[in-house]
């Protein structure tokens, strides 16, 4: 038997060394023939071939048959890529929108360059040190902005609703956006933070957040917004979590092809606060270490999830140098938080005959249990533990938002208007709306309604179909009737529009956090987060298997 076992570990090793054998030489014969490939077009090809271009969009197209997450990054790139990562880069300070044929200051950050050089919201930008900035489009004119600290810039622009224009000369700073913009008490009680990234020190704004909170002595819970946040650095999720529990708890098992992908994280420092009500906000737009977190903490029962279901990113990615100073960012493990689950929504390893990948099935989704033995499932990112609605904002208010209207409307208020009433809690009046109604008259803002949408098929189908001249009537007179009705929406969606216009309106005054703050008081999530909260009862029974 002994040597029967002997006989069947060689001939398993000697498959394995021919397997080997044989990918290498694939690999070996493909990268020859990409060489020769490569060789041959651009010696016949009729036309000049850019080679950096070929090479990249080589290179794209191979990676496009992996995941999303895979990512050739050229030398060109990698500042734009450090910036997701460390929050840092040489600049103005300010976000840019090219709006018609001028690249407008949207919003500058408070308390850097621009903003303290007096460069507003709606400022279009006309030269910067003497380029003539129309020449160029947003990502260009980005960075001609953009330089060493220390360095000297002369800006140009045109200000907003004077038409005045200007010469600013000032210096270029570090800038470091911040992962938490916002962070303040929503009522009495409760305290409320916002994080956007998960880019260098995201725990240690958090854990500051949470300190300048718990010196309110009213504070009685805690809501953590991670709606919109993409993710970022894995360790800053690590070190989020160990914000609100022990040192010592495991929060992340990474599991890859190689040894070194298949890690244990477990928090290591000293806690903010381990008992304090905890509720996570999320959304669709919440993915990868915002999962961690919020998968985190509903696996441990440490606090509730309120919101619509999360992305369903969990793979893990690691950046590996390659020549020219360009990087590989490359997938390299899945990862599994406390209960053992994984919430990869999209298997891409498998994929359909025309190359889709499709999210998990159902069926094949998986049951695992929290601390307190409550069920949860993989394979389709964080289910919240008290699910809301995803509110569909009206075709109206996108086309004003999309058109700029509420853009140019704040700019006149904040003309008009020196101070801003009652600050952050900002609530325009109905004299102030109707400005609004009579700043839009006559601009264009097109927008098809959903039952527009239908009845256009309609049309198509009774032409195609060869329907009476009565049927076709019949379709005409009803669009007219809502293209009247349409005419009504602006009175229709006032709150909804009103509402963006308030939170607008106030960052031209309290720039991004005034933002925050002023949607916070008509923000469902945080209205209900706020409920669950305040009721000790519901908090405890929502962490708690039901009987």
């Amino acid at each position: 038997m002994k040597k029967l076992f002997t006989i069947l570990c060689l001939c398993f090793i000697l498959n394995l060394q021919a397997a080997d054998k044989d990918r290498y030489f694939e690999i070996a014969k493909n990268m020859e023939l990409f060489t020769q490939l490569y060789k041959e077009l651009n010696t016949y090809y009729v036309d000049d071939i850019d080679p950096n271009k070929l090479m990249t969009d080589g290179i794209n197209k191979m990676l496009d048959g992996l995941d999303p997450f895979t990512n050739y990054i050229t030398g060109a790139d990698l500042d734009e890529y450090q910036l997701q990562t460390t929050g840092k880069y040489g600049g103005i300070g300010a976000r840019i929108s090219k709006i018609g044929d001028y690249v407008f200051i949207t919003d500058p950050y408070e308390g850097f360059p621009a903003q303290k050089a007096g460069l507003e919201a709606g400022d279009a930008i006309l030269e910067i040190d003497g380029k003539v900035a129309t020449k160029y489009n947003s990502d260009e004119v980005s960075q001609l902005l953009k330089g060493e600290p220390g360095t000297k810039i002369t800006v140009k622009v045109r200000k907003a609703i004077s038409n005045q224009e200007k010469t600013i000369v000032f210096n270029r700073e570090e800038i470091k956006i911040s992962n938490v913009p916002y962070f303040g008490m929503v009522n009495n009680n409760v305290g409320y933070i916002k994080l956007d990234m998960f880019a260098d020190d995201a725990s240690v704004e958090v854990q500051n957040a949470l300190k300048e909170l718990k010196k309110n002595p009213n504070l009685k819970s805690v809501i953590l917004d991670l709606r919109g946040n993409g993710g970022g650095l894995l360790n800053e999720a690590i070190n989020i979590c160990n914000t609100f529990v022990d040192k010592g708890t495991n929060i992340v098992n990474t599991k890859g092809k190689i040894a070194e992908s298949n890690m244990n994280y477990t928090t290591t420092g000293k806690p903010i606060d381990t008992e304090i009500p905890l509720a996570i906000l999320t959304d669709g737009g919440s993915a990868s270490a915002s999962e961690i977190v919020s998968g985190s903490m509903q696996d441990l029962d440490r606090g509730i999830v309120i919101g619509q279901n999360t992305y369903g990113k969990g793979l893990v990615q690691i950046t590996k140098p390659v020549a020219y100073k360009s990087k590989l960012k490359v997938t390299v493990s899945k990862y599994y938080i406390p209960s053992g689950r994984c919430i990869q929504r999209i298997d891409y390893s498998h994929r359909s005959a025309n190359g889709v990948a499709s999210a998990l099935a159902d069926s094949l989704r998986q049951t695992f249990k929290t601390k307190n033995g409550r069920i949860v499932k993989d394979g389709a990112g964080i289910e919240p533990d008290i699910k809301t609605v995803d509110e569909k904002i009206a075709p109206i208010t996108i086309a004003l938002y999309n058109n700029n209207h509420v853009f140019d409307f704040a700019n006149k208020y904040k003309y008009n208007h020196k101070e801003l009433r009652d600050g952050a809690k900002f609530t325009m009046n109905d004299e102030e709306y109707t400005a609004f109604t009579d700043f839009i008259k006559g601009k264009e803002y097109e927008y098809t309604t959903a039952t527009e949408n239908e009845l256009a098929a309609l049309k198509k189908s009774t032409k195609d179909d060869e329907l009476s001249e009565d049927v076709n009537k019949a379709i005409t007179d009803l669009e007219t009737k809502i293209k009247h009705d349409k005419s009504k929406d602006i009175i229709k969606y006032k709150p909804e529009i009103k509402r963006l216009l308030e939170q607008e309106i106030a960052s031209r005054y309290l720039f991004e956090k005034g933002r925050i703050a002023n949607s916070l008081k008509n923000d469902n999530d945080v209205l209900k987060a706020i409920e669950v909260l305040s009721d000790a009862t519901k908090y405890k029974g929502t962490l708690t298997v039901q009987k």
